[in-house]
């Protein structure tokens, strides 16, 4: 099955969260290397947490099959129900992506070049894919199941640990923002006028852009339901509970 493919992933992720705290000690200082071991230091819990997951959505899936497959084989098990397979490998697949989205947009913030923006949606779709596998998980789980608490718990420190991530993302942001901020007290008046017009145009685009930019991810939310939801029938098991 692709979990071992995504715990692989994430190593691979922790490992390059490792190198890139490295690399930052060498080349930061000030504010910008004390926000950049706050923001790794939150990914490398995150990706713990993650690979707990992993191993206890590993546990309760050895858990079905050897209860559902009789004498049958663990791959006949999984051929005779191709919908929980597929949406086991689907939500798979989008957690060891988002380790790795996580990952890339956090060197690009900490080398300066990416967006703290950036970082704090990709925490938010590994919570949701993160809850997503648990969805696809225990979709043929005994109810009382020990192991499927024990995912559930799992589940809950990814999403501490992504809410962890953004804070300390939007606080990092903040006190690079503060330390870079403009200094007005020399500029003449035509030049603060000037700004303020600059400024009042950014904020018309932003907001006009905002606006287009919302819709069209309530566009995108409806088709990704439609695709990775319904598809999977995991709406239908989870009105049976």
């Amino acid at each position: 099955m692709e979990m071992s493919e995504t715990s692989e992933a994430v190593d691979k992720a922790a490992a390059k969260i490792e190198e890139m705290l490295n690399k930052s000690r060498q080349g930061s200082s000030g504010v910008r290397l004390e926000v950049n071991e706050k923001i790794l230091d939150s990914c490398t819990e995150l990706m713990k947490a993650i690979k707990l997951l992993i191993i206890k959505s590993k546990d309760l899936q050895n858990d079905i099959v050897a209860e559902g497959r009789g004498t049958a084989t663990a791959q006949e098990f999984y051929n005779r129900n191709p919908r929980w397979t597929e949406g086991l490998v689907s939500a798979a697949k989008t957690v060891g992506w988002g380790a790795t989205v996580l990952t890339d947009a956090a060197d690009k913030v900490i080398q300066g070049t990416g967006k703290f923006e950036e970082l704090v949606v990709c925490s938010h779709e590994i919570a949701a894919s993160s809850a997503q596998l648990v969805a696809a998980s225990k979709v043929k789980a005994e109810k009382n199941s020990a192991t499927l608490k024990e995912l559930r718990v799992a589940s809950k420190g990814v999403a501490n640990a992504t809410a962890n991530v953004v804070a300390t993302t939007k606080s990092g942001q903040a006190q690079i923002e503060e330390s870079d901020t403009m200094d007005f007290s020399a500029m003449s008046l035509t030049t603060i006028k000037r700004l303020e017009m600059d400024s009042q145009v950014h904020v018309l685009e932003l907001e006009s852009s905002l606006t287009k930019e919302r819709q069209k991810l309530s566009d995108l939310r409806k088709k990704h339901y439609q695709l990775a939801g319904v598809s999977e029938g995991w709406e239908e098991e989870e009105n049976a509970d």
